[in-house]
């Protein structure tokens, strides 16, 4: 468990940290606001797809070597990013930092392997909120090691120096992790490819993978706004993803073709049913979705807004990141004791929609102590709305954990980009970032209605005290 979350807070550490240095890179590299906040945007764009295959991955080779490989990896965009000199390299080495935050999906496997299903919650809650404290360790202290040596302007040390770090924890990781508890056969899924249980659910599965590929082709569509892409490569790019969508959607079905024509029915105590997973998919995406996107732009935020210095705006930003320690693992054992899991989300999820509409009110005249209590309310329910989600998830189908995990945090990551996205279109003015919390407020709101009326409560099937279904 120790290394698990260690490894997904370096993860965190190293994904995160261009937010404290965003305007005095914009400065030393002459960059224009849209394109530093569509560096941000970077940042977030390859995790889509690169959840869902790290997912596939992880099912069939186990958490320990694809865990290893990730951190050892993140060592690359990280010095990449150090050594940029113009806007491209520094876009090109965001785009490869994105694939990193994949790095959560294996933990939710690993973690979900050591625990029993009664104490799933809490024990994910803590491993995704000391993994997610790795974004406070990034706006907080990197900035104390850029100053430690030579000022801040030394933000290429400290960024290098994460990569560093990461790199050697992977080959730590590698050498002692193991797969699952000693005398526990570690549950492969040798299909190559999310498994379905119906028909029904493979039409569904279709549905839902069409807004991941939609992402993607407007995060095109925004790096040739800022001149990054022609048009000609971004229609291009939208080619691609339209065969792309269409290959991995005849990939799906000859995995499960059996079941899609009905030659196998699976027994009812083995089926689960995707729309549930859409549900859990959409509540990720407006809790952790709106976690990374806020997370990339409360600095710039804070230093705007009450006219900070940069390190002071970097320290009262870290004070949302910090409510992970406490607040996603409360969610996750709200989810493990409340007796009801469907309302632990939903009434999460419905703390987030309100409490973003209350951070829309903030502004000079409030006095920073009441934006900074207000921006630790909202986050409360923000990590504990996740915490609950991933109650849930680990309990769909233990087979497919891996898979269902990189779905439903592949959604996460359509969240923060749609976010990020509306924050980076809108005005630079007190108007322009109250319009954004409320835009994630509404679509809280409207996630918990959608939760309170169509979610179903996870049931242990008879029998087999580990294998818990969301029943079709």
């Amino acid at each position: 468990m120790n290394y698990a979350w260690v490894a997904f807070f370096l993860t965190f550490v190293v994904w995160f940290n261009y937010a404290p240095f965003v305007t005095v890179i914009r400065e030393e590299l002459h960059l224009t606001i849209a394109q530093s906040r569509t560096i941000s945007l970077c940042n977030l764009a390859l995790t889509i797809p690169a959840r869902i295959i790290i997912g596939t991955i992880l099912d069939r080779l186990g958490p320990r070597v694809t865990f290893s490989a990730i951190l050892i990896y993140a060592a690359l965009p990280c010095w990449a990013f150090a050594g940029a000199q113009n806007f491209s390299q520094l876009v090109l080495s965001r785009l490869a930092m994105g694939i990193v935050g994949a790095g959560f999906v294996v933990g939710v496997r690993l973690v979900g392997d050591w625990f029993e299903s009664d104490d799933i919650g809490l024990a994910q809650g803590i491993y995704g909120g000391w993994g997610n404290f790795g974004s406070f360790a990034s706006q907080a202290f990197l900035p104390i090691v850029a100053l430690a040596n030579a000022g801040f302007e030394n933000w290429r040390l400290a960024i290098a120096l994460s990569g560093l770090i990461s790199l050697g924890f992977g080959v730590l990781f590698y050498l002692n992790v193991q797969n699952t508890p000693p005398g526990k056969r570690y549950q492969r899924s040798d299909r190559g490819g999310m498994e379905v249980t119906s028909r029904a659910s493979f039409w569904v599965l279709t549905l839902t993978n069409l807004p991941l590929f939609l992402v993607l082709g407007s995060i095109a569509w925004r790096l040739q706004l800022v001149n990054f892409l022609t048009p000609h490569t971004m229609y291009q790019i939208w080619l691609f993803l339209v065969g792309l969508f269409f290959l991995q959607t005849y990939h799906t079905f000859e995995i499960n073709r059996e079941v899609i024509l009905g030659q196998t029915i699976y027994p009812a105590k083995d089926r689960y049913q995707i729309g549930q997973l859409f549900i859990l998919e959409l509540a990720y995406a407006v809790s952790f979705g709106s976690e990374l996107a806020v997370v990339s732009m409360l600095p710039e935020y804070f230093e705007e807004t009450f006219n900070l210095g940069r390190q002071i705006a970097s320290l009262v930003a870290a004070t949302y990141p910090l409510m992970n320690l406490v607040a996603r693992p409360a969610g996750g054992l709200i989810s493990d004791k409340s007796g009801s899991r469907k309302w632990a989300l939903t009434l999460t999820i419905g703390g987030v929609g309100l409490s973003y509409l209350m951070m829309s009110k903030i502004n000079p005249s409030m006095g920073l102590p009441w934006a900074i209590l207000l921006t630790m309310f909202c986050a409360f329910f923000v990590f504990a709305g996740a915490g609950a989600t991933f109650g849930i998830a680990p309990l769909i189908e233990r087979r497919v954990t891996g898979q269902i995990a990189g779905n439903i945090s592949a959604y996460g990551s359509v969240g923060s980009v749609l976010y990020a996205m509306t924050y980076s279109l809108l005005p630079q003015t007190v108007a322009g970032n109250n319009a954004f919390f409320q835009i994630i407020g509404v679509t809280g709101m409207v996630v918990a209605c959608l939760c309170a009326l169509l979610l179903k409560e996870p049931k242990v099937a008879k029998g087999d005290a580990e294998s818990v279904t969301i029943s079709r």
